[in-house]
């Protein structure tokens, strides 16, 4: 199966709607994404024949179980899952934020080459962030445990935002670390097409009073 093809099976499997133009793009992102990684080191990932379920479709997992709104994408890399999500939600106004200069140059030349408008880069690190719009999610894929990542985050979700965690296996030990504060916190098990590993979603939000 060609990686058209597999990219097709598996939004449907997804149950998410693209255009033909919209998945064109994301397999030029991923051409992109391999172009460069010699050079950048933008993923751990090298075997390119598992790129659409591993880097594509396991972004695009969590796209249903956002809210709708300004996204935050933070410790961006490569630009999982951030690239994906803008090119899936074209009306939407999607922010990816990294520390590394050299992953923030990736971001800004696929962000031109693919002409995503609706995506912004940010090369800082995420707690001395203050942005223009608030973001109701923040999205991470592989960036740190909770705990580290709810203190990061904190200015932003104090004003209402929600952080969403990609993570492998669930991550309870994580989640217990957090016991105690005011959150709510919800874990939701993935199934992505053509990855058989644990993968899961993290939602924490603060509570409301």
């Amino acid at each position: 199966m060609d990686q058209k093809e597999e990219l097709a099976r598996g939004i449907e499997a997804l149950g998410v709607t693209l255009s033909q133009e919209q998945q064109k793009k994301l397999l030029d992102f991923l051409a992109l994404l391999y172009k460069w990684n010699s050079a950048y080191n933008l993923t751990a990932i090298r075997d390119q024949e598992q790129a659409v379920a591993l880097q594509l479709l396991d972004s695009l997992a969590i796209l249903p179980l956002l809210p709708e709104g300004p996204i935050l994408d933070i410790g961006s890399g490569g630009g999982m899952p951030g690239i994906p999500l803008a090119i899936a939600r074209p009306e939407t106004q999607i922010t990816l934020l990294d520390s590394n200069s050299k992953k923030t140059r990736f971001l800004t030349q696929a962000k031109l080459e693919l002409g995503l408008d609706n995506m912004s880069v940010m090369h800082s690190r995420i707690e001395a962030w203050q942005p223009q719009t608030m973001p109701v999610a923040i999205t991470s894929r592989a960036f740190a445990e909770l705990e580290r990542m709810l203190d990061w985050t904190y200015h932003l979700l104090e004003k209402g935002a929600q952080l969403f965690a990609m993570k492998g296996i669930n991550p309870q030990q994580e989640i217990d670390a957090l016991k105690g504060m005011p959150l709510e916190i919800e874990v939701t098990p993935l199934q992505v097409p053509g990855i058989d590993a644990h993968r899961h979603l993290v939602r924490i939000a603060l509570e409301r009073q």
